[in-house]
């Protein structure tokens, strides 16, 4: 779309990529069920069912044997951003996992969002280094999903990260041949932006698995915001590259490096169960303390 508007205002490059959203928008609206976790805990049993219904193939006996051994209290309160976020703040792990997913977010957010600002830094095609950045996020989508069952969260958190800042360091090499340097540069920023990506998407997963239901919509959204800060400070940074490279592609290697870090101090949620309610999360920490311990 840039391409061909590329003799035209960036209002008409703006139209065009919303038309696109708004279709998203509409195809949402019209196919995309409602949670039926949801609507239980809100006492919506029959639009629950119905829910359930479109969505699998178990019979009518089996459904009703499941909602009612599912754990649906129907919740009394709302539970709105800042009440959510007060309840994460006043238990001790809570406000520490959040804090340590956010510390997370914000170096992935930078790489995630700064990379293709900083394409202009670098000796290549615009247009097909955009291009080709826009299509790595497609296999680093597919990897993390037929493989996230595969890897433990922690461990794939640390190599996606280490990987994207090694080669986003690397992306600023110099080489004797301009040819072969631009062609080598390009590459090391596709595999540090493709690891950036599998990292983020990790990264949303981890913190959906960390957080109970009851306040897991307002921590994602905590964490979101956590890679949307981070991405904010990536124009600075793409700018002051104008005089030195490494203002760019080598802070962000460094930074994102080190975020992966953050998630040796959280607890692996591979084939846990998800919790609903603060209490039951909690005491399923307290029991893991106490299996390391005697371990």
């Amino acid at each position: 779309m840039a391409y061909i508007n590329r003799s035209s205002s960036w209002r008409n490059l703006y139209l065009w990529t919303s038309i696109s959203t708004m279709f998203y928008c509409i195809l949402v609206k019209l196919f995309v069920t409602e949670s039926p976790r949801w609507l239980l805990v809100r006492g919506k049993t029959e639009e629950a069912v119905e829910t359930l219904k479109c969505i699998t193939s178990i019979t009518q006996s089996n459904l009703n044997l499941a909602i009612n051994n599912m754990s649906h209290k129907e919740e009394t309160w709302n539970v709105d951003i800042f009440s959510a976020l007060k309840i994460l703040l006043q238990k001790k792990w809570s406000s520490r996992r959040l804090s340590l997913i956010m510390a997370m977010g914000i170096g992935i957010g930078l790489v995630y969002y700064g990379m293709p600002l900083g394409l202009q830094n670098l000796s290549f095609n615009l247009y097909l280094s955009v291009t080709f950045n826009a299509l790595s996020e497609l296999p680093s989508a597919l990897i993390v999903l037929f493989f996230v069952d595969k890897f433990n969260r922690r461990v794939a958190l640390l190599l996606f990260t280490i990987l994207s800042g090694v080669f986003s360091v690397m992306s600023i090499m110099e080489m004797k041949t301009s040819s072969w340097t631009n062609n080598i540069q390009i590459v090391f920023e596709l595999v540090s932006f493709f690891s950036a990506c599998s990292s983020f998407n990790v990264y949303l997963i981890y913190t959906t698995e960390l957080f109970p239901t009851c306040v897991r919509n307002s921590a994602l959204s905590m964490a979101r915001l956590a890679v949307v800060l981070g991405g904010t400070f990536s124009p600075l940074l793409v700018s002051a590259a104008r005089g030195n490279k490494f203002m760019c592609y080598g802070v962000f290697g460094l930074v994102i490096g080190f975020s992966g870090v953050f998630g040796i101090f959280l607890p692996e949620t591979k084939g846990r169960a998800l919790c609903d309610t603060m209490d039951e999360e909690e005491n399923k920490e307290k029991n893991m303390t106490c299996d390391m311990f005697l371990a």
